[in-house]
């Protein structure tokens, strides 16, 4: 019989740790240090103790554990000394049926990993889902870290240690993830379409009306059909629309034509008693990707409140209020300059000057929407009446290593970061290299190089601040000529828009000063400006209960990349709760992961803050 939570709590701790046998390698010192702070009131709760009983421990016992792991395909399993674990996981992943070439190129690796690092290659070969990773990815992962930095690896051995007792935990409480898998399952199913070129590669690029883009659409409609929801559409922008009404609105609502989820703000009336004062939560992200980017950015936004709606009509529960999912057509900027055309959209932010840009094959906005069947002349439409709804709230993949770092699932967003950018240009004098003395260049590229190092610090005076220059050019330069020009891009960004402007003057005061200094001039041109979008007290209020309700420890951070919910931000209250990311977080990228157990989190976080809102509402 599974474990319970009830029976852990109450057990004698010799019986308590009987329990917890063999969730981490040979060292039941964790379980026991970590059963100290019983009870627990989740599994959650259990797992990140368990984490924090580790991170306490010191270098010394963290690099013992590591030491203390087999190797995989290794001489543990050639002579069935594995644990039983052990052997279940690395039967599992296939590992016990290598081809002669596959265990050769293992212990290769083997042996070059731990010449490098001096512990064994870790890694959770059940993988994200808990269902197992193939021999193809465990070699990819293997071959990547291999060549990692020595603090991170034994970093990410611990964190895929973590993991592995995270799901013998779930195995020995009988726990599966069921909604996080299907939120996972949807998010690798979306995943098979591509644009052409990249399909071709295996990557996954999705921009605003390619075949792919449309595609996507189409699947996400009919899956939310499949989940219960009353009206579902494809708006003038390429939004998908799905809407589950409230209590008493149910059976008026149906007969009505769909123009009417168009414009909220025209349905007056709509319906009698209840539901006819209703409002709607309004959620969603979006389901465009950047070129060669991940999975989740966006889309998981998507499948967890889709997840929370399927369940409610399952159950045939009705809440005192409206949900509406958006799948937000665009967002990333990938095919047009234009960004956030999706939820620019529903606040009366589409610019009809956009309908004119062209992509590189020279096609108009304007012809794409066309050629997709989308009724430009609806877009105005399709504003939304923020009296008619409660907020906004978005579930986003961190796009960071903060979460993943510290070994939380769940991550509060205090505010989304206010931005401003630019496209500059030191000048100075082209000049022989050989000749020219260090004392009478005017070096541009040197110029530029110094203020990428104070934009560094400065930006990290804050803390949470952030400067980047990420792209750099110096024109028809030549390896033996100083550089005469140097054009740059400057990308700053802060939680408050005070932090930002105080930011942006000192780095634009110390390139003046610099190109002062140095005999030169420069050009600057600001291409873009987003305002801080911090989050509504009441709205993260919300989050942070939900959190705390699930066991979880509260972590509040801003977002330093912009989302979808910026803009609702400025027609109505929002705030965002981050899913940690695997592999360092990271993002825009096809390494981008989350694991099925935290997706679950924040399925169960979204139910958590409906439950709030309808006490509220009664």
């Amino acid at each position: 019989m599974p474990l319970t939570l009830d029976q852990l709590n109450a057990a004698p701790l010799p019986e308590a740790l009987q329990m917890l046998d063999g969730l981490y390698e040979h060292s039941p010192w964790i379980a026991e240090r970590a059963l100290a702070q019983r009870p627990f009131a989740s599994l959650a709760q259990l797992k990140h103790t368990m984490t924090r009983v580790l991170d306490e421990a010191g270098l010394e016992p963290q690099l013992a554990l590591i030491r203390a792991h087999p190797e995989l395909a290794g001489k543990a399993m050639v002579s069935q000394t594995l644990t039983a674990e052990s052997t279940h996981e690395q039967t599992k992943a296939g590992l016990t049926n290598c081809t002669p070439e596959e265990f050769a190129l293992i212990q290769r690796l083997n042996a070059a990993y731990n010449a490098r690092f001096g512990f064994p290659f870790i890694l959770a070969v059940r993988g994200p889902r808990g269902t197992g990773l193939t021999k193809a990815q465990i070699i990819e992962a293997f071959e990547r870290r291999v060549h990692g930095h020595p603090n991170f690896e034994r970093a990410e051995c611990l964190r895929n240690i973590h993991r592995i007792a995270e799901i013998r935990l779930n195995d020995k409480f009988g726990f599966e993830p069921v909604d996080g898998q299907l939120v996972w399952d949807w998010q690798e199913k979306l995943a098979q379409h591509s644009d052409p070129s990249y399909a071709e590669q295996g990557q996954l690029t999705v921009t605003y009306l390619t075949d792919a883009h449309r595609a996507c659409a189409q699947r996400i409609s009919h899956w939310m059909k499949d989940c219960g929801f009353d009206e579902i559409e494809i708006d003038a922008v390429g939004n998908v629309v799905g809407r589950y009404h409230p209590a008493g609105a149910f059976t008026a609502v149906r007969a009505e034509p769909v123009e009417a989820l168009a414009n909220p703000s025209t349905g007056s009336g709509r319906t009698a008693g209840v539901g006819a004062q209703a409002k709607y939560l309004i959620t969603g992200s979006h389901y465009d990707t950047v070129r060669n980017g991940g999975k989740y950015d966006g889309r998981l936004g998507i499948f967890v409140p889709m997840a929370c709606v399927q369940k409610l009509h399952a159950a045939g529960q009705r809440l005192p209020f409206g949900i509406e999912v958006v799948g937000f057509a665009e967002e990333e900027g990938q095919r047009y300059k234009a960004t956030f055309l999706g939820s620019g959209a529903l606040t009366g932010h589409f610019d009809t000057a956009w309908l004119d840009q062209q992509d590189a094959d020279g096609i108009t906005m304007r012809e794409a929407m066309q050629h997709a069947g989308l009724c430009i002349d609806d877009i105005p439409k399709l504003q939304r009446a923020p009296t008619k709804y409660l907020g906004f709230i978005e579930v986003h993949i961190e796009q960071g290593p903060v979460l993943n770092e510290l070994n939380l699932p769940l991550g509060i967003v205090t505010s989304i970061n206010g931005s401003v950018r630019y496209q500059g240009e030191v000048i100075g004098m082209a000049s022989h290299a050989g000749t020219t003395p260090m004392d009478r260049r005017r070096d541009a590229a040197a110029a530029v190089a110094e203020l990428i190092l104070y934009a560094e610090q400065r930006a990290a005076q804050d803390g949470d601040s952030v400067a980047t220059v990420g792209m750099l050019q110096v024109p028809n330069g030549s390896i033996n000529v100083v550089p005469g020009a140097c054009r740059f891009s400057l990308d700053m960004r802060a939680p408050t828009n005070a932090q930002r402007d105080a930011l942006v003057q000192d780095v634009l005061a110390k390139l003046d000063e610099i190109c002062t200094r140095r005999g030169l001039r420069h050009t600057l041109e600001e291409t873009m400006r987003a305002a801080a979008a911090p989050s509504a007290p009441e709205w993260q209020a919300r989050w942070e209960a939900a959190t705390t309700a699930l066991g979880v420890p509260l972590h509040r951070m801003p977002s330093g990349a912009g989302h979808d919910a910026m803009k609702l931000h400025e027609v109505m209250p929002q705030a965002m709760l981050f899913v940690r990311g695997e592999n360092s977080g990271i993002s825009h990228n096809p390494l981008e992961s989350s694991t099925a157990d935290d997706m679950d989190l924040a399925v169960k976080a979204f139910d958590h803050v409906l439950q709030q809102l309808s006490t509220a509402s009664h």
